[in-house]
């Protein structure tokens, strides 16, 4: 009955142990799903700007192309030089613009890769350590119910041989009916074997 009380004990350790894990298993798996999510929305924010990309850039080029012949007749007089200028330098502007917002943008999916698999990674440990502990438990429980095992089958062989055995209470002492010519045990033969029944 005292083996009893501390094993169950341990069983419901364990099963708690076991209900915990499944709670921080079902939390990573939502928290690496919404991940993922994020990770699709940025993507696809990522194509749709690189789609845009050259549209925008073929619009701003064809309302300044349309516009760059009134402004080459209007300042023919002062020159062309800086009219070009400035329009490269709006040019060189916007594509620096682009450049460093998908260089920021592909930052941050890069991170969140790296977060995802370090996620990945823990999540994996995490299930290794529990896996390694309930076999390491399981390993004791076995090795401790073994040796119970050994206890109760001494136990039930030498109550079997008590039941078997020619005995009785004589004055709350133990008394034998034993054979006379049995053959003789122990170091100086004081052990005679009892009667059956």
């Amino acid at each position: 009955m005292s083996a009893t009380a501390p094993t169950t004990m341990r069983s419901d350790e364990v099963a708690g142990l076991i209900s915990k894990t499944a709670v921080l298993m079902e939390q990573f798996d939502r928290r690496c799903g919404e991940i993922e999510q994020r990770l699709r929305t940025h993507s696809s924010e990522l194509e749709r700007l690189s789609q845009q990309v050259p549209a925008i850039v073929r619009q701003s080029a064809d309302g300044s192309l349309h516009a760059l012949p009134g402004l080459v007749m209007d300042r023919l007089g002062g020159g062309l030089e800086r009219p070009v200028q400035d329009y490269q330098q709006r040019l060189q502007r916007a594509g620096d613009e682009l450049e460093s917002a998908a260089h920021k943008l592909g930052g941050q999916i890069d991170r969140l890769q790296r977060l995802h698999r370090l996620l990945l990674w823990k999540t994996v440990a995490a299930v290794a350590a529990c896996l390694a502990l309930l076999l390491a438990g399981g390993a004791w429980l076995s090795l401790h119910y073994a040796g119970v095992i050994e206890q109760n089958r001494l136990s039930a062989e030498l109550l079997q041989a008590y039941n078997q055995a020619d005995v009785t209470l004589c004055d709350g002492r133990l008394c034998a009916h034993v054979e006379a010519k049995g053959k003789r045990y122990g170091e100086r033969g004081q052990y005679v074997p009892v009667a059956p029944r």
